[in-house]
């Protein structure tokens, strides 16, 4: 799935209407993934969000923080995503491709969510040596995919945003083993806790795997 799918057909309203999900449990996933790096959240931090779209989790996550940034590839989505924040005085979202990450600040926290290492192909270890460069030591990046227990749900999701247009029909032949794949071309991935292992270890820092609410896996890294 290449990054302008979202810059060019899954952006500005669109992406919106994905999140307006009438199944309970995907529900249930949202609230908890973000539930979880709000816990861990003091209240101190500088935070930077990567593929931040409207900037759902911005919003949600600046009152636990000090301050948050989210970053988007689609300038309508980041459009959209001033209006949305526009009353969130310590949050900002701006237009900027993670591959390209022209930052001179750094984080406390960042973080790469809702399965953004597959969104935004963060695969190759220069780019997470990149982006462990913007963490301050002491600080934090969080990357969370599907847990594979989630996978029905995850399906069910994604049919429901078919039937709204928002994706291409899915093409369900080929759409299995955690990978989804859209007749349009559209393709998501899943990593698993080993892959998660792997950028873990390549990082050379510490690091956790932690299971949330069986629908999704984070992959903590923690900078020294």
């Amino acid at each position: 799935m290449e990054n302008n799918y979202y810059a060019q057909k899954l952006n500005s309203q669109k992406l919106f209407k994905v999140y307006e999900t009438k199944i309970p449990r995907v529900k249930q996933y949202l609230d908890a993934e973000i539930s979880f790096v709000r816990d861990n959240l003091s209240g101190s931090e500088s935070v930077l969000e990567l593929g931040a779209g409207y900037g759902r989790i911005v919003k949600e996550l600046a009152g636990n923080c000090k301050s948050i940034i989210g970053i988007d590839i689609s300038d309508e989505s980041v459009s959209l995503g001033k209006e949305y924040l526009k009353n969130t005085p310590n949050a900002e979202i701006i237009t900027m491709d993670i591959h390209n990450l022209t930052f001179e600040k750094k984080f406390n926290v960042i973080l790469c969510l809702q399965n953004g290492l597959s969104a935004m192909k963060v695969t190759s270890s220069d780019l997470i040596d990149k982006i462990l460069e913007m963490v301050v030591s002491g600080g934090k990046v969080y990357f969370s995919t599907y847990s594979k227990k989630f996978w029905e749900y995850r399906l069910m999701w994604f049919k429901e945003q078919a039937e709204k247009g928002l994706l291409g029909e899915l093409d369900l032949d080929k759409t299995k083993d955690g990978v989804i794949i859209c007749k349009d071309g559209f393709k998501a991935t899943t990593h698993t806790p080993e892959d998660l292992k792997m950028i873990g270890c390549l990082s050379g820092y510490e690091y956790q795997i932690h299971e949330v609410d069986e629908s999704s896996v984070f992959l903590i890294i923690h900078k020294r």
